[in-house]
């Protein structure tokens, strides 16, 4: 199968990567031409623009993008994917974008003939670059179905979660958890430490422990508790606060939309906002401790 893969960042190229891995043939395109030369090199083919990609004998197309703004450019633009590509060629959003606008580009999409997926992920650059990410799939049975073997080259959970726009539903509940959760497990840190705890030893009772969660037992937040955390490496690398940041505010968006409360959702919102407005939005969001700790770990 031919595919064309658009955005090259840090999820998007080890995701086209394990694509090459699988045996498909690629054609790919980002503004970073530093970002094409490196798929380039492992065998992909280059294309000089968007349109190019529609307009080729792909398909199937993944777009891995910023943002909403950024999904509605790249397919609805003037120069976008659906002004050039073939009926019957799928579609597949995996950008973490706010569920209207995927549902928006979707409906746009069906009409001349192309079915659409959106199906963000979950699992980081690390799930990425192994190939266990969690897809959250919005769309067609059919459409899924035909979809399934493509997302499991690049994934190791593949979900399903209804019509289009689901998939964005999905992430956008599961990363505010993770913001509240990681906020909690950074107050929980911070006071047990402060109480004369080992952070390594307090880490070891809150994981056998009722307070056991993903931000506690596989992304601490405490420097030195976990070996290969971002908090382990001044918190570089994995996913930054200003991304989190941006997810919660799709949260928030969505919450109004619907008049649902998300009291928790907000403060963790306002939390994140702060810590960036303080400098730190590159930081992987696990920092956020650093609010609590009051000093620079």
């Amino acid at each position: 199968m031919h595919i064309g893969f658009i955005g090259l960042g840090n999820m998007g190229a080890p995701m086209a990567r394990n694509l090459l891995r699988a045996g498909y043939r690629l054609t790919v395109f980002d503004l970073a031409a530093a970002a094409v030369a490196s798929l380039v090199n492992t065998g992909a083919t280059a294309a000089p623009s968007i349109i190019d990609i529609a307009q080729s004998d792909v398909e199937l197309i993944i777009t891995m993008l910023p943002a909403a703004s950024h999904v509605r450019e790249v397919y609805l633009g003037e120069q976008g994917l659906l002004s050039g590509v073939a009926p019957g060629v799928r579609l597949i959003d995996s950008s973490t974008i706010d569920p209207m606008t995927a549902r928006d580009v979707a409906a746009a999409a069906l009409q001349q003939g192309n079915p659409m997926l959106d199906a963000p992920v979950s699992g980081g650059t690390g799930g990425a670059e192994a190939g266990t990410l969690t897809f959250m799939v919005g769309g067609d049975n059919t459409d899924y179905d035909g979809a399934l073997s493509v997302l499991q080259s690049m994934g190791k959970n593949v979900v399903h979660c209804g019509p289009a726009g689901n998939g964005q539903a999905a992430k956008v509940a599961n990363n505010m958890l993770l913001a509240i959760s990681m906020i909690g497990v950074a107050e929980a840190m911070n006071l047990g430490v402060s109480l004369g705890m080992d952070p390594k030893v307090l880490a070891g009772v809150i994981n056998t422990s009722s307070g056991r969660c993903w931000s506690s037992d596989t992304y601490n937040p405490y420097p030195g508790v976990i070996e290969g955390a971002p908090a382990s490496r001044n918190y570089t690398g994995g996913f930054g606060t200003d991304l989190m940041l941006k997810d919660l505010g799709l949260a928030t968006e969505a919450a109004k939309q619907q008049k649902q409360p998300i009291i928790l959702g907000a403060l963790a919102q306002q939390l994140y906002q702060m810590f960036s407005s303080q400098g730190h939005g590159a930081m992987d969001f696990s920092a956020i401790i650093k609010l609590y700790s009051g000093e620079d770990q």
